[in-house]
């Protein structure tokens, strides 16, 4: 199994000068297959063994050059997503940006387009794929040469989630999650994600699995990944796969909000095979067998008044790529 860490020193400068006048690239949300925490560290961060899957619900950064004279800033556009989404600094492709240019000595600015797929504060690192996105399409834009293990390093720097779209495909993660490992699998799974009428903090959720673990007298211990998740998908046997989910934080997440479990149980009795929290929540995952129950799960969601929307999503797929 090959393994790729995070790099955080920076780069050296390039010399060289990008030619194209746009880059399109798309990047993947992801869903947990597994998910285990232990307890906070002094550095405030939440040791992870988690198991990533890419699916395809693709988020797409175009950067475009400005026009000579400009004044060499970020720019942002969202299309797609709610109203009032940041489209300064606090927006992690906005923030991606700036770190490239900062760290390879880019004075010239890029206008971005967004195109959002991935529900927002979902807890399937939309933002994440934005930052990724963002990280490829400048550095072609700008032809400042980085390689995979320094954009990974970049990515680390702005979110412990952020390094995974660059890879894609399934991957273990260590550490904060940013510390990867591809994980080889076969065939192609079905999800269905239920998505929830308001978001949740993931500081809060993280929070209040602290809470009540303090409150059940157990320090939290990262697990590994176990054996029965590894060997499913190994064979692509969603079957298998079921009972070896597994989310640290769902019992914080439902805590926050009791109507999660209620989806959970809902999606399972409308035949998937089963059904998560995925990340920090509130979007419930729910694997399928094929795409006939796909449509029965969220058709019986839809119905209950439980959910905002409900979205479909095969997996894996690859991660930041350009396109066009």
């Amino acid at each position: 199994m090959s393994h790729l860490r995070a790099v955080p020193s920076a780069p050296t400068p390039p010399s060289r000068s990008g030619s194209a006048t746009s880059v399109r690239v798309e990047a993947p949300g992801k869903v947990n297959l597994f998910l285990s925490c232990g307890a906070r560290g002094a550095d405030g961060y939440h040791p992870l063994t988690t198991v990533f899957q890419a699916v395809r619900l693709i988020e797409t950064v175009t950067a475009r050059r400005q026009a000579v004279g400009a004044r060499g800033r970020v720019t942002l556009t969202i299309e797609g997503g709610p109203p009032g989404l940041p489209v300064d600094e606090r927006n992690l492709a906005v923030r991606a940006a700036l770190l490239l240019a900062r760290t390879t000595g880019v004075r010239e600015g890029v206008d971005l387009l967004l195109r959002k797929r991935v529900p927002v504060a979902g807890g399937m690192a939309g933002g994440s794929a934005d930052a990724a996105a963002a990280l490829v399409a400048c550095n072609q834009l700008w032809g400042t040469g980085l390689n995979p293990a320094e954009l990974t390093g970049l990515a680390a720097r702005l979110g412990a989630d952020v390094p995974f779209p660059l890879l894609g495909a399934t991957a273990v993660g260590h550490g904060r999650g940013d510390d990867l490992s591809p994980l080889m699998t076969r065939g192609t799974y079905q999800w269905v994600f239920a998505l929830a009428h308001e978001g949740l903090s993931t500081p809060v959720v993280f929070a209040r699995f602290d809470e009540l673990a303090a409150a059940a007298g157990r320090a939290p211990v990262t697990r590994e990944v176990p054996g029965a998740l590894t060997a499913a998908l190994r064979t692509g046997d969603p079957g298998a796969l079921a009972p070896a989910l597994h989310n640290d934080l769902q019992a914080a997440a439902v805590d926050l909000r009791p109507a999660i479990a209620e989806v959970i149980a809902l999606a399972e009795r409308a035949g998937a095979l089963r059904a998560i929290v995925s990340g920090s929540g509130p979007t419930v995952a729910a694997l399928v067998p094929e795409a006939a129950t796909a449509m029965r799960v969220c058709r019986a969601l839809t119905a209950s008044g439980l959910v905002s929307g409900t979205v479909r999503a095969d997996a894996p797929v690859a991660g930041a790529r350009e396109v066009g």
